[in-house]
């Protein structure tokens, strides 16, 4: 981390070498990984242009981390699910909602590595029974999370709550205007102090 309290800079050369200017050192993706893993913030900007190459790295690292042998977190078919919703009117929400829905792994992971530390000693079916009550308990939380959020997103729920949490008469259809996007961003935005009040 920088002495400022400012993310570290990395710089990206067009020989692909990355510099770490906090320490004045080439790096390499696993550093980088590393320091992800030590919870040191970090962007990566284009040497030569300035610009902001921090989510294209970030993605490099997955892809080189999931090629290796055994350490593949995504199953094929979430791999599918993303690219299925790219292009999809649900892209915009879909990003809140995973970034909340991760929050919410990392704050429980304590209580998880306590559950599975207990398992030492237990039967397979023991274990797999709770590994499957837990699995199930995080995905509830995270489809109350999601449901309460699509509540604060009208033109995809069925029927949105209002502040008395009574239900909603659902809007008549209507055609696309030029003021959708406008109403569509604003409700976006409602969504995600929504999910930031659920988050704490």
């Amino acid at each position: 981390m920088a002495d400022n309290g400012e993310p570290t800079v990395i710089k990206k050369y067009a020989n692909r070498r990355l510099y770490n200017t906090g320490t004045s050192t080439y790096v390499t993706l696993e550093d980088l990984a590393k320091m992800v893993k030590d919870g040191e913030d970090f962007t990566v900007q284009d040497a030569k242009s300035g610009e902001d190459l921090t989510h294209a790295v970030l993605t490099q690292i997955i892809f080189e981390q999931e090629g290796k042998t055994g350490q593949a977190m995504l199953p094929i078919s979430v791999l599918r699910q993303l690219i299925s919703f790219y292009g999809d009117q649900m892209q915009m929400v879909l990003p809140s909602y995973l970034e909340h829905s991760m929050a919410l792994f990392s704050k429980e992971q304590e209580r998880i590595r306590e559950q599975m530390t207990s398992m030492v000693g237990k039967t397979p079916m023991d274990i797999m029974a709770s590994s499957q009550q837990m699995l199930e308990e995080q995905t509830r939380r995270n489809m109350e999370m999601f449901r309460d959020a699509m509540q604060m997103f009208s033109p995809f729920a069925a029927g949105a709550s209002d502040a008395g949490g009574t239900e909603a008469e659902p809007a008549p259809e209507k055609k696309s205007s030029p003021d959708d996007l406008k109403s569509m961003r604003e409700q976006i935005a409602a969504m995600q102090r929504k999910l930031d009040s659920l988050d704490k």
